[in-house]
């Protein structure tokens, strides 16, 4: 569960975690750099925004060395599920049907994706059985 203080974390706080869960534990300056590959961000900012989301709580940074280093506290997965009831209940009203259906009805998913989403209603449907 994300901590008591957990604040719903703004676009480049997400870009930011995005790369220390799959790049894992990083300097300022090695963020910095990987943000600078898709657009120009000052490292004064990227530091700013770190700081921020430490005194969050998102991400914690170890102090014991000279260049501190910066880790996900909060698991994508933690993120994402928070971020997605919120959307969930105030785009859909809280209906996960209406949200599917939005989604395969304007084709945003492959046909693989189509299939994935099959085998989870499976798998649902199998573990959610009355004897």
């Amino acid at each position: 569960m994300p901590p008591m203080n957990f604040n719903r974390p703004t676009e480049s706080e997400l870009e930011i975690l995005q790369l220390l869960w799959t790049e894992g534990p990083m300097t300022v300056r090695e963020v910095n750099d990987r943000l600078n590959k898709v657009r120009k961000v000052g490292y004064t900012t990227s530091l700013k925004i770190m700081q921020i989301m430490a005194e969050k709580g998102i991400v914690e940074r170890d102090t014991s060395s000279r260049t501190h280093i910066y880790h996900a506290v909060i698991s994508e997965r933690e993120i994402q599920g928070s971020l997605l009831d919120r959307f969930l209940e105030n785009t859909f009203r809280g209906s996960a049907s209406k949200l599917v259906m939005h989604l395969l009805d304007g084709k945003k998913a492959s046909k693989s994706e189509v299939e994935e989403i099959k085998k989870l209603i499976q798998r649902f449907e199998s573990k959610n059985k009355t004897p």
